[in-house]
């Protein structure tokens, strides 16, 4: 039995490490699944979901919930994303992440930036964001499972969607100025990251956060991941990148347009 269990999982390479990275980036909701004080039974509750620079992803939640008297009480719990298309809803991808939550101080640096890119990708929580009931926790995670459909899963480690070292904080400095400049200034360059890049369609796409892989994007309700072609290793690299990949979407475009 437990041969045939590991027949099950695949091993683990770059394009499952990069679904799984999408699916988290790209995710605005997740099924939060803890445990519940007292009783000690499951309990399952939908949360919105964003990420942080890392990879981390964060969640906003109001101290009345119960999921979040939960992992206060536990820290130990498990994150659900990956959206279902047309069809047989298993049939799409999903990632499952056991976490364990941690609570970031209001005021403390750490919290500013999280609650930045959450309410980035999360832009009506604005509405409740300041309440002092609310608290922003990073869902750290340990370990993942990835079922990329039929006969696709695999196991993944931390280090697989974590980033780490200076790459982290130098973003998390200059982010917000890169997001506005772009918004403000180059809705044309961020249409071709979407539709070339990601093979996105409508319009009115905008960024909504950097990280060293790639850079998130939103159109309404849509979202989308596109990444880099290779990871950035400083910050002041992010320029260039972007510059290259409009060119590049552009003459592609041009190509075959003309063609």
């Amino acid at each position: 039995m437990e041969d045939r269990k590991k027949d099950v999982i695949r091993e683990t390479d770059a394009e499952a490490i990069r679904l799984a990275k999408t699916l988290l980036r790209s995710a605005r909701f997740g099924a939060l699944a803890v445990i519940e004080p007292g009783t000690g039974a499951p309990l399952a509750s939908r949360v919105g979901v964003a990420t942080d620079i890392d990879g981390v992803p964060l969640i906003l939640v109001s101290m009345l919930s119960a999921h979040t008297g939960a992992i206060l009480a536990d820290p130990r719990c498990s994150l659900l994303v990956g959206e279902p298309g047309k069809g047989d809803a298993l049939a799409h991808p999903r990632l499952t992440l056991v976490c364990r939550a941690v609570r970031l101080e209001r005021g403390s640096s750490e919290h500013a930036n999280a609650e930045r890119r959450y309410l980035n990708r999360n832009p009506k929580a604005k509405l409740y964001a300041g309440l002092g009931d609310f608290s922003i926790f990073r869902l750290e995670p340990e370990r993942a499972s990835l079922n990329g459909g039929f006969g696709k899963a695999y196991l993944l480690e931390r280090a697989d969607l974590v980033t780490t070292g200076p790459i982290v904080e130098e973003l998390a400095a200059s982010e917000q100025s890169a997001l506005d400049h772009m918004n403000a200034d180059h809705l044309d360059a961020i249409a071709v990251y979407a539709q070339h890049f990601a093979k996105a369609a409508g319009n009115g796409w905008t960024l909504t956060g950097f990280d060293a892989d790639g850079m998130d994007l939103v159109s309404g309700d849509e979202t989308c991941r596109v990444f880099f072609p290779s990871p950035l290793e400083a910050a002041n690299k992010l320029r260039h990148v972007l510059v290259d990949m409009a060119r590049i979407g552009r003459e592609a475009d041009y190509s075959q347009s003309g063609s």
